[in-house]
């Protein structure tokens, strides 16, 4: 892997895949997806001007122990994929059970997500949000094209966790975890 992210070029089967289609219902492949609960992160970079830059997204994965790599995706029409294209890194905010405000900030297309927004910049000047139960600093190491979205590879050259409750999301709604082996409620 190199210091610069490697531009993949499209593969012919992703303009394939991308091309609406197919004989699924979208929507309700998008309603059986939302069954499978993920974990809320930011990721965030740098713009070629200086200026941070964060979005909301649940597609983040782990792909590798050794090396340690971690992966997630972008769609090709938002407008923050130029600002992660030409990054050379990015930070993946895992955010707590109490971020779901911080969450739905920068899900929204708003001017300054950062507005009031406690944070410091991390490698690459990519910026680390205050509050998050985990950070995972990532050298930008490839990306590759898969239907309508942008897969983002990422070394990881620093984390930091603790032990806070993570913010979950499933089903369109923020959520918690609830261990099995918790005392239940009576009448539960």
């Amino acid at each position: 892997m190199n210091d610069k992210p490697t531009h993949v070029p499209e593969p012919e089967t992703a303009n394939e895949l991308a091309s609406g289609s197919s004989p699924l219902d979208a929507r309700d492949f998008r309603s059986a997806l939302g069954t499978f609960a993920t974990g809320v992160t930011i990721i965030t970079a740098v713009a070629g001007d200086g200026q941070p830059y964060g979005l909301t997204c649940n597609s983040f994965a782990s792909v590798s122990l050794n090396p340690p790599l971690v992966l997630w995706s972008l769609g090709m029409f938002s407008q923050g994929l130029p600002i992660f294209q030409n990054a050379t890194h990015f930070t993946v905010n895992v955010l707590g059970a109490s971020q779901q405000a911080l969450a739905s900030t920068f899900a929204k297309s708003t001017v300054d997500r950062f507005a009031g927004v406690d944070w410091k910049p991390g490698l690459g000047n990519a910026p680390l949000l205050a509050g998050c139960v985990a950070y995972f600093q990532c050298r930008a190491a490839n990306r590759y094209y898969g239907g309508d979205h942008v897969i983002f590879l990422g070394a990881v050259e620093a984390y930091s966790y603790n032990k806070q409750e993570p913010l979950l999301f499933a089903s369109g709604g923020f959520g918690r975890f609830v261990s099995a082996s918790a005392p239940r409620a009576a009448g539960s």
